[in-house]
């Protein structure tokens, strides 16, 4: 870069005409000089124009606090400007994705290059600056540079990817998008019976995204001979531009009605609007907005919403099978749990909690059935395992253990020897554990819990006046491991008003912790709760009890016997 002439002794290169001054007008690129801590000691009449700003506003003032905005106009971080960064330097640098601020307020991005000098008295620097021609002053959004969109990319698949919840996918996806493309994102998704809603229009509020609930909710059919792009693009067409004059004839459909209030409620005044495709079906449309004082969209930016669309498809479409498996499972999981009988003078209650995960349901379940003797059967299991063949060898030993328990007279541990046995011949030999318990109201003696344990977490007895004990005694082999081995009975009057309570492991297990430290907690916490009605004491276990980091499901029998009024 040439150097300019010295500038007279005693006087800032700015003061007056002289050969600064002479010398930076002379440059076909708009221009000024800062001294070694970045005021601005000269501008050239060309910067005043692209600035629109007099040199009076510029002079004496710090040419990073005055000039160097972000694309929105707020103020840079002095440690992520590249200018003052080579101002401190003392080195030459360039490049075009800076913005400075105009007269009126508004910013205009430029292309720049600094470069230092040293005339013997005086340090400092020189910079150069042009508008870009790709961008209109004035513009919220600048273009992606190629490094910028594949960050871009990088965050879109990262972040969606990484949930697999519909509403968070969305949440994450317009946080991606706005402000950094667009003043606005809208979003449309086609549910699976077909009806289209309006899921998000989100803008940016003091800071903050803000969705305007007026503006979403269910929306009109999509109409199959509608020319318009957002009609053309939850169809399946390809992305297009859009405007509020596209709008403003005669609509062809409720659809046309809906996208003109949007334009005139949000102020859009450019748009793309694209499908969001996933494996086999259109899930629904993107459409990205931006108000008068943002650089209107052009052909060049459909490319870019088209991969956006692409990621947001395939996380969705991720999302919702996930959801559908999730209700599936858990349907299932519902329809294989029993009905409680109804037992004079004893109360009961159960509880099924689903995994956090889809994946994780499927194995745990109770049940509960008067036998053919007046006797009540109890039976709280788990098959290990955690999907849907988990489920269905759950079904078929309960529906073994039932038809053994109803056909023969016989003590649980001689029910669930024949059930080991079985287990062994079935299609898919399965491994698992319970607790098999007959219920005998004997009179004047009161309730006798006779059970036998394979390999299940001991069932937990509280007492009228809160004092817990497991009953940890008749303890076996769990079922399906091929060995013979001999299954103990115990028996024991229940005392009245007591509580018996059956689970399974989800409600005592966590990662980290040892089962003892489960067990501590759950026999604490139900101590504290005997008081409450069957009801209240089974739901407020299971929120309290249940680990925080549990990921496996919850079978839960709780009954309690005669001895109060509650």
């Amino acid at each position: 870069m040439e150097q300019g002439p010295s500038a007279p002794d005693g006087h800032a290169p700015a003061d007056g005409p002289g050969p600064w001054s002479a010398w930076l007008d002379s440059l076909a690129a708009a221009a000024y000089l800062a001294d070694e801590h970045g005021v601005i000691t000269a501008v050239n009449a060309k910067a005043e124009q692209l600035l629109d700003r007099p040199a009076a506003e510029l002079l004496g003032h710090d040419a990073h606090e005055t000039l160097h905005r972000d694309a929105r106009g707020h103020p840079e971080p002095r440690s992520e400007c590249p200018i003052r960064q080579a101002t401190l330097a003392s080195r030459t640098a360039q490049g075009g994705e800076l913005w400075f601020e105009r007269g009126d307020g508004s910013v205009t991005p430029v292309a720049w290059l600094v470069t230092g000098y040293d005339d013997g008295d005086r340090r400092g620097m020189l910079a150069l600056f042009h508008p870009l021609a790709d961008t209109l002053p004035g513009s919220v959004q600048e273009p992606l540079s190629t490094l910028k969109r594949l960050a871009l990319f990088a965050e879109l698949t990262t972040h969606l990817t990484s949930t697999m919840d519909v509403d968070e996918v969305l949440n994450r996806l317009v946080r991606l998008l706005v402000p950094r493309l667009a003043d606005w994102a809208v979003v449309d998704l086609i549910t699976e019976t077909g009806e289209v809603w309006r899921r998000a229009v989100v803008h940016v509020e003091d800071g903050d995204l803000k969705n305007e609930e007026d503006l979403v909710g269910p929306m009109p059919a999509v109409p199959q001979e509608s020319q318009l792009p957002l009609s053309r693009a939850l169809r399946g067409a390809a992305s297009a531009l859009a405007g509020p004059e596209i709008y403003q004839g005669e609509p062809d459909s409720g659809i046309a009605v809906e996208q003109r209030r949007l334009f005139a409620t949000t102020g859009i005044r450019s748009a793309i609007i694209g499908p969001v495709r996933g494996l086999r079906d259109v899930l629904g449309a993107l459409t990205l907005g931006r108000s008068a004082c943002s650089r209107p969209f052009t052909t060049a930016d459909l490319p870019l919403l088209e991969e956006i669309t692409r990621r947001a498809g395939l996380a969705l479409d991720n999302a919702r099978l996930y959801q559908r498996q999730r209700k599936v499972s858990e349907t299932m999981q519902r329809h294989l749990l029993p009905q409680l009988p109804r037992v004079p003078e004893l109360q009961m209650t159960a509880r099924y909690m689903p995994a956090p995960d889809a994946s994780q349901v499927g194995g745990d379940w109770y049940d509960a059935f008067v036998l053919p003797d007046g006797a009540t059967a109890l039976v709280i299991g788990d098959v290990v395992g955690h999907d849907l063949d988990a489920a269905a060898a759950m079904a078929q030993l309960r529906n073994m253990l039932r038809a053994y328990a109803f056909s023969q007279q016989k003590p649980p541990s001689k029910i669930v020897e024949w059930l080991d046995q079985a287990t062994m011949q079935m299609s898919g030999p399965a491994m698992a554990t319970l607790v098999l318990a007959r219920l005998t109201h004997v009179a004047s003696l009161g309730w006798e819990l006779t059970w036998t344990n394979a390999g299940h977490p001991p069932p937990l007895l509280i007492t009228r006046e809160g004092v817990p004990q497991y009953l940890t005694d008749a303890h076996g082999m769990l079922l399906g491991t091929g060995l013979r081995e001999p299954r103990p009975d115990v028996s024991l009057l229940l005392p009245p008003g007591a509580t018996l309570l059956l689970y399974t492991d989800g409600l005592i297990e966590e990662p980290g912790a040892s089962l003892d430290d489960g067990l501590d907690r759950l026999s604490r916490h139900a101590a504290a709760l005997s008081h409450q009605s069957l009801d209240t004491f089974t739901d407020k276990l299971l929120a309290r009890a249940r680990p925080a980091a549990n990921e496996d499901d919850i079978a839960l029998l709780a009954l309690r016997t005669q001895g109060r009024g509650k």
